[in-house]
């Protein structure tokens, strides 16, 4: 009996589906597009439940007749290609009947649309891949697409679906860069009937980017002006380097109107910004790159989330070309880089040096603190509280004894054991302090909390609110008040009586940027545990190496249960014995 066998057509469109519709953020993607392409004016989205429940999106575009209402259900139908050579040329994002049979196939679908200058529309209904009706229907010009119970007849797929907040934060970051992309269209999103966004239509991209953002983000962009190059252009802006981020999750790329993940321009983005921001920080970026459409393709994903570019070394020195241009002007102050430790911009530092391959700015770096003078260095012992568990008095901790030698590239602090040198890493003291002091604090219910004067409103990324918003309690356990402010706005109201002196917006997206990339723990306890570990890690990065400072740093680490390595395992403390250094000079 043959083992190969052709699917039915349900089956295939099903099987298809999955290439396509993830999640229900990629209904909301491709019906969007289609939108877009039918162009639309205006466009409103509207969900339940995370987009399991509902996905409606409506646009007033150019609508279909009812033969094409029907064909755009078909497998394989499409109103944009007639010959292999246009699948090189289309500027389109999608078109009708690409994702439709695909969508419907794992759902109950209708379709509602009417062309312009017509009487009246047409309604389909298609359950699970079936038509079930087709009727005349009377509606506004343009296209209606409802769909509901996603993924009802495939529950192995559905069961793989995150939480409905979740879900719903991907949809909200699909319909955001949607927005970006066409800041022509007006967008209107809903969810669970109530408004989240409603942008107006705009020729001025900074104009979308405020309103998606923050109004006061458009008074800090700085503008990447057209650069050319044969068949390609980008344009765009920049946030300034003091407001880098740790992923990069503020980098948007429009190629030919459409949102796409591309590692070459990133990658190409962060070697034009090296020398201007600080290690493994990345710049906030939005670029729209126009691109003859022979240069690329946008087949090799799917979701066409991905593409590949026929012209990659030229595309690089666009990048180049056009980001290093903008980072010429004097207001672009660059952010010096000492071996891994943020240094501020001095007075002692080396004219600017302006690289005439991609016009970046950049300095040399300041001189390293010189190690101290031994007879400068300072004696002393670690000292420790003792407990009195009992009433009486116990012998303290025994404390290693150090004579502080000095600071050495910025990053150590050279100590002297009996035994031989050590190196304190002030960093990863910090975090250890910190950790402990965050678990304390939460376990006895009295974490210490200094109420800002002024509470900062801060417009984040949609699936950045969802981080945050998903964990307020552990927020409140810190010692950090942090509530929604109505869509994707979060005020901050406090922060950690031990995190004072930080930036309460920079501390607040670098905390977002470590949770969000890292596995989650099931439980209350073990969930704050995971989390107090990102906020000191994030807590403790402005932490200085001084020499003079580290007498009080030490005892606060020798006052830790473990002062030994931070919450993540990595060392505080190295030391170097003088056997292993008579080994090293072949004294031994």
């Amino acid at each position: 009996m043959p083992q190969v066998h052709v699917m039915s057509d349900a089956l295939a469109s099903q099987v298809a589906a999955g290439e396509v519709v993830e999640r229900p953020a990629s209904v909301v993607k491709e019906l969007i597009e289609n939108s877009l392409d039918a162009g639309a004016k205006e466009l409103w989205v509207e969900v339940q439940r995370g987009g399991v429940a509902m996905v409606k999106v409506t646009d007033d575009g150019c609508g279909m007749s009812r033969e094409d209402a029907l064909l755009s259900l078909e497998r394989h139908a499409t109103s944009k290609l007639r010959t292999k050579e246009d699948l090189e040329t289309v500027m389109t994002m999608g078109f009708r009947g690409e994702a439709m049979p695909s969508i419907a196939s794992v759902s109950r679908l209708r379709l509602t649309t009417q062309e312009r200058d017509t009487v009246e529309g047409v309604e389909v209904l298609v359950e699970g891949g079936k038509t079930k009706d087709v009727r005349e229907a009377g509606c506004s010009p343009g296209t209606v697409v409802e769909v509901r119970e996603l993924f009802f007849n495939v529950p192995a797929r559905r069961k793989f679906l995150k939480s409905e907040s979740t879900e719903a934060s991907h949809i909200d970051h699909q319909v955001r860069v949607h927005a970006l992309a066409s800041p022509e269209t007006r967008v209107v999103y809903r969810k669970d009937g109530r408004t989240v966004l409603d942008v107006a239509p705009t020729g001025d991209r900074r104009l979308r980017i405020g309103d998606l953002f923050g109004r006061d983000v458009v008074g800090r962009l700085i503008e990447i002006e057209g650069a050319e190059r044969p068949g390609m252009s980008l344009s765009g802006y920049l946030l300034p380097a003091s407001e880098a981020r740790k992923s990069r999750r503020a980098q948007f790329l429009f190629l030919n109107g459409r949102p796409v993940e591309d590692r070459l321009v990133f990658r190409a983005l962060e070697d034009v910004c090296r020398g201007v921001l600080p290690e493994g920080r990345y710049p906030g970026a939005w670029l729209w790159l126009e691109m003859d459409p022979a240069l690329v393709d946008v087949n090799v994903h799917p979701a066409k989330r991905e593409v590949r570019f026929h012209r990659e070394s030229e595309l690089r020195r666009l990048v180049a070309d056009a980001v290093g241009a903008a980072l010429r002007p004097s207001q672009v102050r660059p952010v010096v880089v000492g071996r891994g430790e943020e240094v501020a911009a001095r007075e002692a530092v080396a004219p600017d040096v302006i690289s005439s391959e991609v016009g970046v700015i950049s300095r040399e770096p300041a001189e390293v603190e010189e190690m101290m003078p031994r007879e400068a260095a300072e004696t002393w012992q670690v000292e420790s509280q003792p407990e009195l568990p009992r009433g009486e008095a116990e012998e303290p901790a025994k404390a290693p004894s150090f004579r502080v030698v000095g600071a050495v590239c910025g990053e150590y602090v050279v100590l002297e054991a009996h035994d031989g040198p050590v190196l304190l890493d002030p960093k990863a003291a910090r975090e250890r302090i910190l950790y402990e002091r965050f678990l304390k604090g939460a376990a006895e219910g009295q974490a210490e909390s200094q109420g800002l004067l002024v509470p900062v409103l801060l417009e984040l990324d949609a699936r950045d609110a969802s981080v945050v918003l998903g964990n307020v309690d552990n927020f409140a356990d810190a010692g950090m008040e942090v509530e929604s402010f109505g869509g994707t706005t979060v005020q901050l109201r406090a922060l950690p009586a031990l995190l004072t002196e930080a930036d309460p917006k920079a501390l607040l997206l670098d905390l977002v940027d470590e949770m969000a990339d890292g596995p989650g723990r099931s439980g209350k306890r073990l969930a704050f545990e995971k989390f107090a570990e990102r906020l000191a890690v994030v807590g403790a990065r402005g932490e200085k190496c001084r020499g003079e400072g580290a007498k009080g740093l030490l005892e606060e680490l020798f006052a830790c249960d473990l002062p030994y390595c931070t919450p993540g395992g990595r060392p505080t403390l190295v030391q170097i014995s003088l056997s292993e250094l008579a080994r090293k000079f072949g004294k031994s």
